[in-house]
């Protein structure tokens, strides 16, 4: 039963005064909006018109639902127009999360321009290394780094994360420069406490592309890879990072690689979304600045092929 429907009709038989002109404005026939109108009086259990010479005027129970059911149908509308907005163009909201410190440095930037070129969007970005629930917290997509668990989720590769071990040239001076992965086991270790706990044991890649296991140590450990960068400046030891995040640095000669033919395995940096049959304008839009601006030769590799293996 079309209650919504019904209610329009009685908004516009009071707005043109009369049956019939209320149906022809909707393509109905007159006996069939003449029904409905007294399906809807059924329903409430009250007279919502009466008549008097000239036109149909509501009864004081009719002028209560004209007044509050005029809102209710202009803000189905508004809404049902927004919709159809979104779905054909780059607007509404985008809810997006993202790594934090990869957000930061490498998102945050391009999200101006992006705005400029969409008026109608509006962005709601969420900075966090924790990983979300995107269909209980309302998320468009997230941006993710590293490997994927599997789920129920759409994924699109945006950019390789390339991974490396660094450490200062201070650290080395001091303590040497291990040239086999099995020398890791005598030095100071900066380690990452994530979701699986500590991640004490270093998965590294031979010239032959064989995994090497390597258990490592050290007095410092943190679950936020931005205190193991600042760590691994200040000379405390040797960290496995992304090359995104630490690429500055090794341009700046702060960090310096550590075993370049030995790196940990590259993973990737994936733009994830719900499963869905329709995906909103919006999210395309921004998957495809991302994967245009990224790509397979990301801007922080850039300048440093004699730095990394």
């Amino acid at each position: 039963m079309d209650r919504v429907g019904d209610l329009t009709l009685f908004l516009r038989v009071l707005d043109l005064g009369s049956i019939t002109a209320a149906a022809h404005s909707l393509d109905l026939s007159v006996a069939v909006a003449s029904q409905r109108l007294k399906r809807l009086e059924r329903e409430l259990g009250v007279r919502l018109l009466h008549r008097t010479t000239r036109r149909l005027h509501p009864t004081p129970e009719g002028a209560v639902l004209a007044q509050q059911g005029r809102a209710l149908v202009e803000d189905l509308e508004s809404l049902g127009a927004g919709l159809r907005e979104a779905a054909t163009e780059v607007a509404g909201t985008l809810r997006v999360t993202l790594s934090a410190t990869f957000g930061r440095q490498y998102v945050s930037p391009l999200l101006p321009a992006f705005l400029a070129e969409h008026p109608k969007l509006r962005m709601a970005v969420h900075l966090s290394d924790q990983v979300v629930d995107l269909v209980s917290e309302g998320f468009d997509l997230a941006i993710r780094i590293g490997a994927l668990e599997d789920s129920g989720l759409v994924a699109r590769r945006i950019a390789p994360n390339r991974r490396l071990l660094c450490a200062s040239p201070d650290y080395l001076r001091r303590r040497g420069r291990p040239l086999h992965p099995e020398q890791l086991a005598q030095h100071e270790c900066l380690l990452l406490v994530g979701s699986q706990g500590r991640q004490d044991v270093w998965r590294l890649q031979d010239p032959q592309g064989k995994e090497v296991a390597v258990r490592v140590n050290g007095r410092y450990e943190s679950n936020f890879g931005e205190l193991l960068r600042d760590a691994a400046v200040a000379g405390e030891g040797i960290a496995v990072h992304s090359l995104w995040h630490v690429a500055d640095d090794l341009r700046a000669g702060r960090l310096e690689v550590v075993l370049p033919m030995y790196p940990p395995a590259t993973t990737a940096i994936s733009a994830v979304m719900p499963q869905r049959r329709l995906v909103p304008p919006r999210v395309r839009a921004f998957i495809d600045l991302l994967a245009a601006r990224f790509g397979e030769n990301p801007p922080w590799e850039q300048g440093l092929p004699s730095l990394v293996g």
